[in-house]
């Protein structure tokens, strides 16, 4: 879901402000002043200081600020709650194959979309196909291609896409993996599987279109320079929102979050950890100030199909040359923690083991003459695509004091279409979790063809372990099989895990339910005003 780009953190999915690594996108301004309530009254908006998104169709965004917005409008089948259980959404209850291999969902009965149609078996089956539609693609098209024939269909090689093991049959969405994937039901909880309605599937009517209907808690209202205004669907499937009208904010004229939050323009924000490190002892703000937990990694890749990084022991070279525990600590700014795994904290799958590569410049030191590259002799210039990361100085200059090699740091506007188009020799990468499940920092990011594998790294070992771990249902053989393929990961190094980070917001007093669950996105359905 996630694609989160680690850029301008000290101030993705899409390149937005990281200040806190959480849903809601920083943005930078305001529209009219909030005024207190008369005693009695109820308020019946919020205003959710945002970003611009890069689009509001769920099955095109790639980046946690758009899915902020898509999901709003755009329901899934299922859905993950604040203690991360996974629970019905469009779905009444779902049904696993014994061998994994089927899943079927049961739709609920009598659901509409925003305008009074009937919200089918269909729709979904055509929203999904959207994903991977081979003239324009999702960039999360790797959370589909376990269905049968998706690959196929989104390669090219099939034309047909009933021969997608997508069906539709009275309330029920029947899906055929190619391997056993129980943790399917958890993929589709991802905004990407937002059901739309025959206006986008088979008209093609754009996402931001104000005549679009909605399958979730809010449709559009309208959009200005400064503003996405979200209306209450009164058709949702779990009853009207408790807040009418919902005011995303792109801007706020240049000022600060804290300063727009306390001239009461807003009544939800991210904030920097610098602020939150006074704020908590701030009598009036304290009591407002809210920690946000993200599941979200940020990461050092290598672009292996080409030299120098083809050759392994480079890669090895550059993982056991940099301190990364030392230099994640020393560029943090109060919210990062150093990574010791590709898999969070708090994900089941990812084990309590440390998963980095040893720091042994001696090593390293061998590795790069093994692969003739003595004190960094012969290695051309290394562009790294360091999308505004805190280390990337400290990661060159270890490099350079250790290897001898020269490295040049790059940044482009858009970090992500350089990674896509033409990744360089090394960059840097932030993920925050489609779902709660290991796969979607292993196989989803790392797997052979995966659409997010950006250094076009391939590990028969590893997509072997990964086919183990999601074949099984039995979690200790999951986590077993898991830990062999990170254990690839740290020795092949195609990627080193970076850091870790939560966030900080302030929300208004008397404001309900504005807490998340670490996949990046706050519910404005479940916003109410005590």
């Amino acid at each position: 879901m996630a694609l989160l780009s680690p850029s301008r953190r000290d101030g993705n999915r899409g390149l937005w402000p990281l200040l806190a690594a959480i849903g809601i996108v920083l943005g930078l301004a305001g529209s009219g002043p909030w005024s207190p309530i008369a005693a009695g009254a109820t308020r019946t908006d919020v205003t959710i200081l945002s970003g611009d998104p890069s689009t509001l169709d769920p099955a095109l965004q790639s980046d946690i600020g758009s899915a902020a917005y898509s999901a709003q409008l755009y329901e899934s089948l299922t859905t993950f709650d604040l203690q991360l259980t996974l629970r019905p959404a469009l779905a009444r209850s779902w049904d696993v194959s014994d061998d994994g291999r089927r899943i079927v969902f049961h739709l609920r009965s009598g659901l509409v979309f925003s305008d009074g149609a009937a919200l089918t078996a269909e729709d979904v089956v055509q929203s999904w196909l959207r994903i991977i539609n081979p003239s324009r693609p999702s960039q999360l098209a790797s959370l589909l291609l376990d269905v049968r024939g998706a690959a196929e269909y989104l390669a090219g090689r099939e034309t047909d896409p009933t021969r997608v093991g997508l069906r539709a049959d009275g309330l029920d969405v029947i899906v055929d993996l190619e391997r056993p994937g129980a943790d399917f039901p958890s993929i589709v909880s991802s905004p990407t599987f937002g059901v739309v309605p025959a206006q986008m599937w088979r008209d093609g009517v754009a996402a931001d279109s104000a005549s679009v209907p909605s399958s979730g808690a809010y449709v559009i209202k309208a959009i200005t320079d400064t503003e996405f205004t979200l209306g209450a669907n009164s058709r949702y499937w779990a009853g009207p929102p408790a807040i009418p009208t919902v005011r995303f904010l792109t801007t706020i004229g240049g000022r600060s979050p804290v300063a727009a939050f306390e001239a009461g323009d807003v009544d939800y924000t991210p904030i920097s950890s610098a602020d939150a490190a006074w704020i908590r002892y701030d009598e009036t703000l304290g009591p407002q100030l809210r920690l946000v937990p993200s599941l979200s990694l940020i990461f050092i890749g290598f672009t292996t199909d080409r030299p120098p990084f083809n050759d392994v022991r480079v890669r090895q070279a550059f993982a056991q040359a940099v301190d990364w525990t030392r230099i994640t600590e020393l560029a943090a700014s109060g919210d990062l923690t150093p990574a010791d795994s590709m898999v969070p904290t708090g994900i089941p799958g990812g084990g309590d083991r440390d998963w980095l590569p040893a720091h042994d410049p001696q090593a390293a030191r061998q590795l790069l003459a093994s692969a003739g590259y003595p004190g960094g002799a012969g290695l051309p210039p290394v562009t790294f695509a360091a999308g505004g990361i805190g280390p990337a100085e400290g990661i060159a200059e270890d490099l350079r004091r250790e290897l001898g090699v020269t490295i040049r740091l790059e940044e482009v506007d858009d970090h992500f279409g350089r990674l896509a188009a033409d990744p360089p020799a090394m960059w840097s990468l932030g993920w925050v979790a489609d779902y709660p499940g290991a796969n979607d920092f292993l196989g989803v990011l790392l797997g052979t063809g995966s659409s997010n594998n950006y250094g076009h790294w391939s590990s028969s070992v590893f997509d072997g372990a990964i086919a183990d771990a999601l074949g099984t249902r039995d979690a200790s053989a999951a986590l077993a099989a898991f830990e062999r393929a990170l254990a690839v990961v740290r020795d092949e190094a195609p990627v080193v895990p970076l850091s870790y980070g939560d966030g900080w917001a302030l929300a208004r007093d008397g404001l309900l339910g504005a807490d998340e669950n670490g996949l990046g996105i706050l519910r404005s359905a479940g916003l109410a005003w005590r």
